[in-house]
């Protein structure tokens, strides 16, 4: 772990950097890795130095199931918090499903994963943080106090109120393993059904559910994976090989995993997105060594990509006329979940589609979610085919337009393409903008539209 001093230094550290960076200039990070699907613009002159914050600094293990808490840095992957928490049989409340998604990234932005049903959403378990403003204060802030307008602000606000330098979080006590069963629903509605009972009884067939999450394989084939955390001595699958977990899911009815594994079970495979690079093929996989079967070294291959054009290329020999890529996640109202995947299937027409439920205990004006009431987040990546005479992101328009005509809210990390009126009235950009005049008043960091939108 970091220790107090090492952070202390990070910091200072941090702050000259800040001063290096010439007044009226815009600040952003000295970051060259993302976990973002959005184009971004190239960063001119230095950044913000924060190299040195990219570790756990303490940890306090707690005397009850719940009261645990760590001291993180911003930049903290989910993979190395995990790495120090686990030992002691502690994980974060939510673990989002890629290894290199940061605890800063997750909060600022918006993490998700099986545990958010019961748990929410990242931010939701973060007791207090210290904020980089635009204006170059360290502010300390929490749910109450002096700066708790900012706090609450926060999440899904991508760096445009101010960087996390430490975030407490709580920490929940785990178990060594994981006993998963796949149920297989027939459709949409009768999938909804179950989801509302075990988010309201925490159970399944008398049995606890720990973890819950789904993957809609088609219309008539939807498996709910339904996780109980256990010390019972069960076997477990290692899906780091030769065997993928996505396929698993309908192979098998029952399956166990070790804890570390079940956090880890969709980054080996990006979910399904390897197959893209042939890495679920059994002979490339046989040489595709295991330390590269996971979702940065995907999306380093995907920006290699964007950069020679290799898909373009291939595109014009098989005449394909154009190519939209739609990398989503949306939430919708459970009871919307049915009416957006038929309407998805016939305007979009992608498969599979990853389901996770979420319910937040918490309301904030960036992401106005209603408190208490059961949302399903859908994730979809991939490219479809468009006319070559295609508007530009027509089917993410269309996607936008439906998602929200359904009372549901899109994240941010990828393409969006919102007016900047209807961008303010979804995105509660009005009260951020009052937050900026205050903590920003020269206005250095860049606005949540001019970065989701303009990509600037």
């Amino acid at each position: 772990m970091k220790g107090w001093e090492s952070h202390a230094a990070a910091v200072d550290r941090l702050r000259e950097s800040y001063t290096a960076i010439a007044p009226g200039s815009p600040v952003r990070l000295a970051k060259r890795t993302s976990n973002l699907f959005r184009p971004r613009s190239s960063a001119v002159g230095p950044g913000l130095d924060v190299s040195g914050l990219d570790g756990v600094i303490s940890i306090d293990p707690g005397s009850s199931t719940r009261d645990a808490t760590a001291d993180v840095q911003g930049m903290c992957t989910y993979e190395d918090l995990v790495a120090a928490t686990l030992p002691l049989g502690l994980i974060p409340f939510v673990v989002p499903q890629l290894r290199t998604i940061t605890l800063g990234g997750a909060v600022t932005g918006l993490g998700i994963e099986s545990t958010s049903f019961r748990n929410g959403l990242p931010h939701e378990s973060v007791v207090e943080m210290d904020v980089l403003t635009g204006a170059g204060e360290i502010l300390t802030i929490a749910p109450e106090g002096e700066h708790a307008d900012l706090f609450n602000a926060f999440p899904n606000s991508y760096g445009s109120l101010g960087y996390a330098t430490r975030l407490r979080i709580r920490l929940e006590r785990v178990p060594e393993r994981v006993s998963l069963r796949h149920v297989r629903f027939d459709s949409a509605d009768h999938a909804i059904k179950a989801i509302h009972e075990i988010c309201q009884t925490g159970e399944h067939d008398g049995r606890r559910v720990d973890g819950l999450d789904g993957t809609a394989f088609t219309p008539d084939e939807i498996y709910l994976s339904l996780a109980e955390f256990t010390d019972a001595p069960i076997d477990v699958s290692d899906y780091t090989g030769q065997d993928i977990y996505f396929r698993s899911i309908q192979a098998k009815e029952t399956d166990g995993l070790t804890m570390l594994d079940y956090l880890w079970r969709w980054d080996t495979d990006w979910f399904w997105c390897s197959g893209a690079f042939g890495a679920q093929n059994p002979w490339v996989r046989r040489i595709w060594p295991r330390r590269w079967r996971r979702s940065d070294v995907y999306h380093r291959l995907v920006g290699l990509d964007t950069k020679l054009g290799i898909v373009k290329t291939l595109d014009k020999i098989k005449k394909v006329p154009g190519r939209e890529r739609v990398i989503q996640d949306i939430e919708v109202p459970l009871e919307a979940l049915p009416e957006f995947l038929t309407w998805f299937d016939a305007e979009v027409g992608m498969r599979p589609v990853w389901l996770c439920p979420l319910r937040t205990t918490t309301s904030w004006s960036s992401y106005p979610l209603e408190t208490g009431a059961i949302y399903v987040n859908a994730g979809f990546w991939g490219t479809v085919q468009v006319a070559a005479d295609a508007e530009p992101g027509a089917v993410n328009r269309a996607i936008e337009t439906q998602v929200h005509a359904l009372g549901g809210h899109k994240s941010l990390y990828s393409e969006a393409f919102y007016d900047e009126e209807t961008f303010a009235r979804l995105y509660g950009t009005v009260a951020m903008d009052d937050l900026r005049s205050r903590y920003d008043p020269n206005g250095r960091l860049t606005s949540l539209y001019d970065k989701a939108v303009r990509n600037s």
